[in-house]
C-alpha cells in the first residue's frame, strides 16, 4: 500500500515537472518582475498575460490549478527574491536555508492564484476554463491572500500599473481595481490575436476600444481641489547601518545626528524620523524626547519620530510613532480654520508626555519580524526566530490620526502601507497628509525598497491625499495626491528631505467605498457569465 503511494506521488510530480505549459507558464511568470518598481516597464503586462492566457484557456479545472500555479510561482519567485536578504544577513541562517524559506513562502502564496484559475474552470457550465470568469476569481483568490494568516498582498498585479494610463482608474477602484481591468483587458488582446472566431475577435475590438476611450477620459476627472495651503516638510533620512542600529555604544551617536540634521531644517512644519530612529525604549529617552519637543516647539515645528514603546503594566512592547512640538497650526501657516478640535485632543500643546495621545502604535505586524507565530516551537529552532524586536504587540485598529502643526497625519508604519483597508479604517474628512516610516535596511540593495515605495504612491493615488515617507536607508520621498514624486533622496546616503507639499481638499471615490464596487463587478460579471453560457452553445466564446 505505501509502495503504491509512492509510485503514484512519483508519477504525479513526474507530470509536473515535465510538463512544457508548466514550465513555460513559470517562464512568463518570471518576467513579470520587470514590470514592478524599479524596473518599471508596466507594458510587460500586456504581453506576458496574453501569453499565458494562451497556455491557459479552455483547459480542465485540475490543469488549470497547475498552470496557475507554475505561473505564479515564477511571479513570486522573481518579485519577493528580496525576502531572503533579512533572512541571511540579519537571521543567522547559511544562504541555501534563505532560499529555501523564501521559495516556501512562494509556494504558499501561489496557492491562491492557482485557486483563482481553478475557480474560472469548475464554475464554468462545460468545466473548462472560462477565462472571461477569471477577473472574478482573481479578486476573491487575492481577497484571501490578503486576509489569511495576517495577508500578504504584495506584489498585487496592479501595483506595476501605477505610471501607465491604467492609474487613473485607482481613484475610482483602487489597486484591486486596476488588477480587475488590466485582466480583462488583457484577455481582450488575447482575443484578438488568437481565436478564429469573427465574433470574438469584433467583441475583443469593441472591449479594447471602450478601454481606450475610458483611459482617455478619465484624467479630465478632477476629484480633489487645490486647497491653495501648503507644508513645508522635512524627512530625515540618518542612513544608519542594520548592524550597528541596535548596539548600545551607538545609541547616543545616532541620537545627536538626528538632532544634528534636524536642526538645520527647524523652519520647516513638518519633520519626519524613520521608523525606530530612536535605537532604545521611550521609558529611557524621555529626557531627550522632551528637549526635543522644547526645541521644536521654539521653532513654532512639529516632528514626528519612530519610537519602541514598552507598557511595565502589560509588559508589552510597541512599535510606535509619537509626535513633539507644534501641534497647532501657527498664524503664519494660516492653517487653524481646520483644526478646531485640537485644544481639546492636546491639553499640554507642544509639551510631550510619556504616554501622550499624540502617538501611534503599529497594528499590522510583520511576520517573524516582529511577532513570530507558534513562537513556542520556532524560536528555539533558529536565530532567524529571534530577530531583534520580533516580540511587539498590536496596537489599536482604528486609532486618532497624528497632528502635527495643525494638520491631521495619518500614520503607517512600514508593511502596513500594503493594506488599503486599514488606511481606509484611519481615513477621515480632517486627515490631509499620509505618511508611512519604515527601516527597508533589512533588505539592503535588493528592489523591496523600490516595491514598497511604488505601493506607498499608489495608497496616495487611491485615497487623493499627499504622502510622506521617511526611512533609514531609502527610499525617502514626498509623493503628490495624484501619487506622483515630488522629491526623492538617494537610497543609502545620509540627508534631509525638504519639499513643499500642497494641500487638496475633497475625496476619491475609494476613499469612500474602498473595495466593495469591484467585488460588486466581480459578482456582477460571474452571473453574467453563468446566465450566458447557459444560453449559449458550448463551443461559443
Amino acid at each position: 500500500m505505501t509502495t503504491s503511494l509512492f509510485k503514484n506521488a512519483a508519477s504525479a510530480s513526474r507530470r509536473l515537472l515535465t510538463n512544457k505549459k508548466h514550465w513555460l507558464s513559470f517562464l512568463l511568470g518570471l518576467v513579470l518582475v520587470f514590470a514592478y518598481a524599479p524596473y518599471g516597464q508596466y507594458w510587460l503586462m500586456f504581453v506576458a498575460l496574453p501569453l499565458w492566457f494562451k497556455l491557459l484557456d479552455k483547459t480542465t479545472a485540475k490543469t488549470a490549478a497547475g498552470i496557475g500555479f507554475f505561473f505564479a510561482f515564477g511571479w513570486f519567485a522573481s518579485g519577493i527574491s528580496w525576502v531572503h536578504v533579512s533572512i541571511e544577513l540579519f537571521g543567522g541562517m547559511p544562504l541555501v536555508v534563505s532560499l529555501l524559506l523564501m521559495l516556501l513562502l512562494c509556494l504558499y502564496l501561489a496557492i491562491y492564484p492557482a485557486l483563482a484559475c481553478y475557480l474560472a474552470a469548475r464554475l464554468s457550465k462545460n468545466r473548462q476554463l472560462n477565462l472571461l470568469l477569471l477577473p472574478a476569481t482573481w479578486t476573491l483568490a487575492e481577497y484571501l491572500r490578503n486576509t489569511l494568516l495576517t495577508g500578504f498582498p504584495w506584489l498585487s498585479l496592479g501595483y506595476s500599473q501605477i505610471d501607465s494610463p491604467l492609474r487613473f482608474i485607482a481613484p475610482i477602484f483602487g489597486e484591486v481595481g486596476i488588477t480587475f481591468f488590466l485582466l480583462f483587458i488583457s484577455i481582450a488582446l488575447y482575443y484578438l490575436v488568437w481565436p478564429s472566431i469573427k465574433i470574438v475577435r469584433v467583441r475583443a475590438c469593441l472591449t479594447l476600444f471602450v478601454a481606450g476611450l475610458a483611459l482617455v477620459l478619465l484624467p479630465q476627472v478632477q476629484w480633489l481641489t487645490p486647497s491653495g495651503k501648503s507644508l513645508k516638510t522635512a524627512l530625515v533620512q540618518g542612513n544608519i547601518e542594520q548592524e550597528l542600529k541596535w548596539q548600545p555604544e551607538q545609541e547616543w551617536p545616532t541620537l545627536v545626528k538626528y538632532l544634528n540634521l534636524t536642526k538645520q531644517h527647524l523652519n520647516s512644519d513638518i519633520i519626519v524620523w524613520p521608523e525606530s530612529a530612536i535605537p532604545a525604549l521611550e521609558p529611557r529617552v524621555q529626557d531627550f524626547l522632551t528637549t526635543l519637543d522644547e526645541l521644536a516647539y521654539q521653532n513654532d515645528s512639529a516632528i514626528i519620530t519612530g519610537v519602541l514603546n514598552y507598557n511595565y503594566q502589560r509588559k508589552q512592547y510597541f512599535n510606535g510613532l509619537v509626535t513633539v512640538g507644534q501641534t497647532n497650526a501657527s498664524s503664519t501657516a494660516q492653517l487653524s480654520s481646520q483644526n478646531t478640535e485640537l485644544t481639546n485632543r492636546q491639553n499640554q500643546v507642544g509639551s510631550y508626555s510619556y504616554n501622550h495621545d499624540n502617538r501611534f502604535y503599529k497594528y499590522h505586524l510583520l511576520p517573524i519580524g516582529e511577532f513570530v507565530p507558534f513562537e513556542d516551537w520556532l524560536r528555539p529552532l533558529a536565530p532567524f526566530f529571534n530577530l531583534p524586536m520580533s516580540s511587539f504587540s498590536r496596537g489599536d485598529y482604528v486609532q486618532n490620526n497624528l497632528i502635527a502643526k495643525g494638520q491631521h497625519v495619518l500614520p503607517l508604519i512600514c508593511f502596513e502601507i500594503a493594506f488599503p483597508e486599514q488606511l481606509a479604517a484611519n481615513f477621515t474628512e480632517q486627515t490631509s497628509v499620509l505618511l508611512t516610516v519604515s527601516n527597508d535596511a533589512w533588505f539592503a540593495d535588493s528592489h523591496g525598497p523600490h516595491q514598497h515605495m511604488e505601493i506607498a504612491r499608489m495608497r496616495a493615488l487611491e485615497f487623493g491625499r499627499p504622502l510622506l515617507r521617511s526611512t533609514n536607508t531609502g527610499i525617502t520621498a514626498s509623493v503628490d495626491a495624484y501619487g506622483q514624486f515630488i522629491d526623492r533622496l538617494p537610497q543609502f546616503e545620509q540627508g534631509v528631505l525638504v519639499s513643499h507639499i500642497e494641500l487638496v481638499t475633497g475625496n476619491t471615490p475609494f476613499s469612500r467605498w474602498q473595495k466593495y464596487p469591484v467585488f460588486i463587478l466581480s459578482l456582477l460579471l460571474f452571473i453574467s457569465i453563468v446566465v450566458i453560457e447557459r444560453k449559449a452553445p458550448k463551443h461559443t466564446s
